[in-house]
């Protein structure tokens, strides 16, 4: 890690969502814990997929959409998060397949200036009786595709 954390570009695609550092969220050299970085980016995905209407509230076979599993997950740590308090995951799908899909997200300052970490995740809907891969629904595809990054 460096030990000053670089600095992204204005938001040229996706959305920023406000996540929250907590005290007991860093580890014992007062660093954001490396495990508990996928975890605000899910409770962040989470905030977002259910403000178009995707959530899990108990039934899997009623949740559509929202029952799905992770496949893979990358993420590199670019500098440390050495405090508490208010920051935001940026997030944005670079594919949506019929199935699956590829998201990238960069963990940054609350104004999404400064990046302390970036990775990719890749989720597979399933269907909930069989847990074999089925496809979105296109009210899914159609929110996902607003969060498209554009080709290079």
């Amino acid at each position: 890690m460096t030990a000053e954390a670089p600095t992204a570009p204005a938001l040229s695609h996706g959305l920023l969502v406000p996540v929250t550092v907590h005290f007991d969220d860093l580890d014992a050299l007062g660093l954001l814990h490396n495990a508990r970085y996928p975890v605000l980016v899910e409770r962040a995905w989470t905030e977002l997929w259910a403000g178009y209407g995707f959530r899990f509230e108990g039934d899997w076979e009623a949740a559509g959409d929202a029952c799905n599993a992770v496949k893979e997950l990358t993420i590199g740590y670019q500098a440390p998060v050495t405090r508490p308090g208010a920051y935001a995951v940026h997030l944005w799908l670079d594919r949506l397949g019929t199935t699956g899909l590829t998201y990238g997200f960069r963990f940054c300052s609350a104004d999404g200036a400064t990046t302390y970490a970036r990775g990719t995740r890749v989720l597979v809907r399933l269907d909930s009786r069989t847990l074999r891969p089925a496809p979105w629904s296109e009210a899914f595809r159609t929110a996902g595709r607003a969060l498209l990054r554009p080709a290079d």
